[in-house]
């Protein structure tokens, strides 16, 4: 099965970075600016950026951004300098991303969680020399001493007097915008980096221009559709199926500063909202706010998810008061610039544990630890090529080199791809439990905790055990104190072969952590449950 009945715009083999050879759309923007302008000459009066009262059209978004470029300019910055932005979702964020693609300068997108050490190390490793930040982090910024080319910080306020980004503001437009190859780095996204340094991925304007021509094509968005950003912006979600997909279809953005699932409610229905991209357990909380069933939501048509499997009560809830609302799986990483597999709407409900169809010019394998591809429905390590497929990592040839083999990257992720092209994703590689031989997928046992009904969200990880190596532990949110760990073990024993059923739980009423991008740092639990039984010992 492909995406044959979809209209999707031809497409033919490039060559790009060198030695890679992928399929790219024949006729695209050669570069985001270009993307940007195009919007602007298309839908000049819609819409194009809403966050609180503020709105602005696609004619002012193109030409404030001009004028953030030329004082990008005047402040020295030359084409393939970097600017950091450390903002949390507001207009100024996507301004500054424009701005910075018509200089033709690279943006390094940072967390606003991230911490003092954190920011340090990415400012000096991409050698910033421009720092855009909220004005209340100012004391989380690092010392001059520690950041050498760091010549200037621009602190961004909603209060005139605190903020200094309108020093930007007002400047008239560069008469050209810089002259960049498609190959050219647009963004670095840092990676979380689980073990180690973070790695600067290097996206180029031709995969962030493939990404988001992608998700305008397979989910046929058009200039009427309206997009919430609830995800972080500085995520490759929010900037790349976000930000960047509504530039290509000259939508409109409607920013939220922080997700809360009362005011998404209120926001959806208030803007009219189509589209958004957000994790599963967004959708949850919508769906315990107990005005959910009154709110009018019947504009939305599309709802994108990704990062964890849908609990299949929440699709059936969401099928029965959206009627018109179609959910779609969505798989990537920031390596591969957002999308490598999306499910067709109306095939979610019947391919549950499928996150989709390899996007269109994807090209999806799964290998072995030697390197050989193993048959179809066989599990092992899946390894991607695209034209969304990023070129590297900033400054780290070795990383590289690690990571990417003929142009396709080692995503990390265990799975499978069946006789109809659907793939399954069934864990990272690191989060697999070996019990005693016995090779356990968190995302299934997670995926049967989703369907209990007291059951709001759950995590598998491994606790060690000196005859077995490894057992099987589950922390679980519940909705309230009448569910008990005897009840949701019963429930996975009829579910599951006897070795999966978890044999620990913790059980409890608070989120799980998540980062940025909203999945959850099972690292984070896996050392809390270490102390607790280092206490339990002593």
């Amino acid at each position: 099965m492909d995406w044959s009945q979809h209209s999707i715009p031809a497409m033919r083999l490039e060559a790009r970075f060198g030695d890679r050879v992928v399929p790219a759309f024949c006729q695209r923007p050669n570069s985001i600016w270009a993307m940007i302008a195009d919007a602007a000459a298309r839908n000049p009066d819609g819409e194009a950026l809403v966050c609180g009262e503020r709105r602005l059209n696609w004619r002012e978004v193109a030409r404030q951004s001009a004028g953030i470029a030329a004082a990008f300019r005047k402040l020295g910055l030359q084409s393939g300098d970097r600017v950091a932005v450390l903002l949390g979702n507001r207009i100024e964020f996507a301004l500054t991303l424009f701005a910075a693609a018509h200089a033709g300068l690279v943006t390094v997108l940072l967390s606003t969680r991230q911490q003092r050490p954190e920011i340090a190390y990415v400012l000096t490793d991409c050698g910033a020399k421009v720092l855009i930040h909220e004005a209340g982090l100012t004391d989380r910024l690092p010392d001059g001493r520690d950041v050498p080319d760091l010549v200037h910080r621009i602190a961004v306020d909603d209060d005139a007097r605190m903020s200094q980004f309108s020093s930007l503001t007002g400047h008239a437009p560069l008469p050209e915008p810089a002259d960049v190859g498609e190959e050219d780095t647009a963004m670095i996204l840092y990676t979380s980096g689980t073990t180690g340094k973070p790695k600067g991925a290097m996206l180029a304007h031709c995969n962030v221009i493939h990404s988001s021509m992608v998700f305008v094509s397979c989910l046929n968005l058009t200039a009427a559709d309206r997009s919430i950003a609830a995800v972080p912006l500085a995520h490759v979600t929010g900037v790349v199926a976000n930000i960047m997909t509504m530039v290509r279809c000259a939508g409109a953005l409607i920013i939220m500063p922080e997700f809360k699932a009362t005011e998404y409610l209120k926001l959806a229905a208030r803007e009219r909202v189509t589209y958004t991209v957000m994790v599963p357990a967004m959708y949850n909380l919508c769906l315990l706010q107990p005005d959910f069933d009154s709110t009018d939501l019947s504009s939305w048509r599309i709802g994108g998810f990704g990062g964890a499997p849908m609990p299949i009560a929440t699709i059936e809830r969401l099928a029965a008061k959206i009627p018109g609302l179609k959910l779609a799986n969505c798989y990537g990483a920031t390596e591969t610039t957002s999308p490598s597999t999306m499910m067709p709407g109306e095939l979610t409900a019947s391919h549950i544990d499928s996150v989709g169809l390899p996007c269109p010019g994807a090209d999806i394998i799964v290998m072995d630890a030697r390197g050989h591809e193993l048959p179809r429905g066989e599990i092992g390590e899946i390894w991607i090529r695209s034209g969304s497929v990023i070129k590297g990592y900033w400054n780290n040839p070795k990383a590289t080199a690690e990571s990417f083999t003929g142009g396709f990257w080692h995503s990390g992720d265990l799975g499978s791809i069946d006789d109809e092209n659907f793939v399954r994703v069934f864990d990272r590689q690191k989060d697999m439990i070996n019990r005693g031989g016995l090779k356990i997928y968190s995302a299934e046992v997670e995926s049967v905790l989703s369907g209990h009904p007291g059951v709001v969200e759950s995590a598998i990880i491994a606790k060690p055990c000196p005859v077995l190596g490894e057992r099987v532990h589950a922390v679980i949110v519940t909705r309230g104190e009448g569910v008990g760990t005897e009840a949701l073990r019963a429930w996975c024993a009829e579910r599951l072969s006897d070795y999966k059923v978890p044999e620990t739980m913790e059980l409890t009423l608070e989120p799980l952590p998540r980062n940025a991008n909203g999945k959850v740092m099972k690292r984070q639990l896996r050392e809390a449950s270490a102390a607790v039984r280092a206490a339990e010992r002593t």
